[in-house]
């Protein structure tokens, strides 16, 4: 039986995939649709309106709180991007040494790891009174912790890339006369570019979504969007906060597009 044509590989499988897809972008749909009520429910549609978009164009402390968050983002991911880059070169290059499986397991463990103990633990860091250098709580104290998150994803990236690597690239270099420093920035890191720039992403994601950390770590003058859009849970959200994941999604299909034209375009065989 040609199973294209019947069962799992026909008609089935489609119905299974779009189901899937209504279950994934259906919600997203309807939360960008209510952004544009003109009442004051979040889950229903009185009429349309500009109201909400006007209203986030004004909320000063929305605006602090997503401009936080992307400053924290980008920090975290860079940070995250340079500890995990160096943590999978250690663990790729060097081999097996004494420790070394103590530090691999150490590198990954903040992906298995609950994120309650990972900021009970920088909680109890920061706020030690023989450790006041710290600051406490606050931006400094988000920050390292979304890159203690976030590092132990660049690291399984950049590792994975890097056993991959023709290593002959390298030893010709090196005999050549060319630095092992110099080796790593010139012949190593443009071969591991889509690694480092995939955990960069990764990375600035976790931490623009992040919540349990961001919430524990936080004080009241380093609200995070996430820890915001939270406390405003309490009063009741306004279809404000539909707009604002509205603009949010506008922006990244607009990303993901761009991203993806270019890929295809890279793709494409030259004449």
């Amino acid at each position: 039986m040609n199973t294209a044509k019947h069962g799992w590989g026909g008609w089935g499988g489609r119905a299974w995939l779009w189901l899937v897809f209504a279950f994934l972008y259906l919600p997203i749909v309807c939360l960008v649709v209510f952004s544009f009520t003109g009442g004051e429910i979040t889950t229903r549609l009185d009429g349309f309106s500009l109201r909400w978009y006007a209203a986030l164009a004004a909320d000063r402390k929305l605006h602090a709180a997503v401009w936080l968050s992307l400053q924290v983002g980008a920090a975290a991911a860079t940070a995250a991007v340079i500890v995990g880059t160096a943590a999978a070169v250690v663990l790729v290059r060097l081999g097996r040494y004494p420790g070394s499986d103590l530090f691999a397991g150490m590198t990954t463990a903040p992906m298995v790891l609950p994120e309650v103990v990972i900021g009970l633990a920088l909680v109890l860091l920061f706020t030690h009174p023989w450790l006041p250098w710290l600051g406490g709580r606050g931006v400094v104290a988000i920050w390292v912790a979304h890159t203690t998150l976030a590092m132990a994803y660049v690291t399984v990236l950049v590792q994975s890339r890097l056993r991959e690597m023709d290593r002959s690239l390298e030893e010709a270099a090196l005999d050549l006369g060319c630095p092992p420093f110099k080796v790593f920035f010139v012949i190593t890191v443009p071969v591991i570019a889509p690694a480092l720039l995939a955990g960069w992403l990764l990375s600035f994601t976790l931490s623009m979504d992040d919540f349990v950390l961001a919430a524990m770590l936080s004080d009241p003058g380093s609200t995070t969007l996430p820890v915001l859009i939270f406390a405003r849970l309490h009063h009741g959200l306004k279809p404000e906060i539909n707009a604002l994941a509205s603009v949010i999604v506008a922006v990244v299909s607009v990303a993901v597009v761009v991203a993806q034209r270019v890929m295809t375009s890279r793709a494409l065989p030259r004449n």
